[in-house]
């Protein structure tokens, strides 16, 4: 007999709130610290809490070189360069925007699957999918597109590279990295991270010289690291562990939602049309890869296969 699950709703709630309101808290650290700055400080105390955890849990370290080589490219794909994409390109972009467009993640990763994972397959669930998600990418970036190379368009490409990082790394991680208890993963992609982030920060920013932070910035950068970056990781495993990877995935439901929110409450920013359009869309998308069994009807008329169960995980967001 299984043990009831239903306590999970709560950090799964926990992580819905705490990675859809990230992006407003990006932005706030923003107005008065440089991105480099504000990644390395978040993943400095986030890697603090993680490591805080494991030592309490007495979880014990990987013993093989060639598992921390995987985490050290998993924190190079998916945290480095995502985070330094998503920070950089907010500085152009509402939070709101940067929610939604970090959403799409799962759609590339039903891409980029069936080219390094042999039980992947393309379906009629996920070209659908693909198909939705993308028309609302294409709503949410069309304003900068007519608009030309000096408006939002670049940074909002910025963001759209994060969720296909994101979407390398979750890949990755399915094809290089297993057997390890939850924990050690999160420890070791968040502490390469910053031992990586730190060093280009003192370099480029200067940061005891040039950076004089606002109270709220320093909250900004608390808040950051030790719940988006460390409380965060900790419950995204947790439901992995006892939902697995399909229902984990229905956090990228709530992102844009929490993240359209937070904006307009906290920073005033629009609720325009093509946003809660693009939005839709791409929930939408996300939906339909996610329930392949409601377009059975449709792909038994067509020529691939329907997937009994998907095998799309969420990523690891700003």
């Amino acid at each position: 007999m299984k043990r009831p699950t239903s306590w999970v709703w709560i950090p799964f709630l926990v992580l819905s709130f705490v990675w859809g309101t990230s992006y407003l808290w990006i932005k706030v650290g923003l107005e008065s610290l440089p991105p480099l700055t504000l990644i390395a400080g978040r993943l400095v105390l986030g890697a603090a809490f993680v490591a805080a955890v494991v030592v309490i849990a007495r979880e014990p370290l990987p013993r093989r070189p060639r598992e921390y080589a995987h985490l050290l490219v998993m924190s190079v794909i998916n945290i480095v360069i995502p985070f330094l994409l998503i920070t950089v390109g907010e500085q152009s972009i509402d939070s709101a925007v940067a929610s939604i467009l970090n959403a799409t993640v799962p759609l590339f990763v039903i891409v980029i699957a069936p080219l390094v994972l042999p039980d992947e397959g393309i379906t009629v669930a996920r070209v659908a999918g693909l198909a939705v998600g993308f028309a609302g990418v294409v709503l949410l970036v069309a304003p900068g597109l007519s608009a030309g190379l000096g408006s939002s368009l670049p940074a909002e490409l910025m963001l759209v590279g994060s969720s296909l990082s994101y979407a390398c790394g979750n890949v990755y991680a399915r094809r290089n990295v297993r057997g390890l208890a939850p924990m050690i993963p999160a420890l070791f992609q968040v502490g390469f991270a910053a031992a990586i982030t730190v060093p280009l920060a003192l370099v480029v920013d200067r940061p005891w010289a040039a950076v004089h932070p606002a109270p709220i910035a320093l909250v900004a950068v608390a808040w950051l690291g030790v719940l988006g970056s460390g409380l965060a990781y900790l419950c995204y495993f947790t439901i992995l562990r006892h939902w697995g990877s399909m229902r984990t995935s229905m956090t990228s439901y709530l992102l844009p939602l929490v993240g359209i929110t937070a904006g307009a409450l906290a920073l005033g920013e629009a609720v325009t049309a093509s946003r809660v359009g693009g939005t839709a869309l791409v929930v939408a998308g996300i939906a339909i890869v996610s329930s392949p069994r409601a377009l059975r009807r449709l792909a038994r008329g067509g020529r691939m296969p329907v997937e009994a169960e998907p095998a799309v995980t969420p990523e690891s967001p700003a």
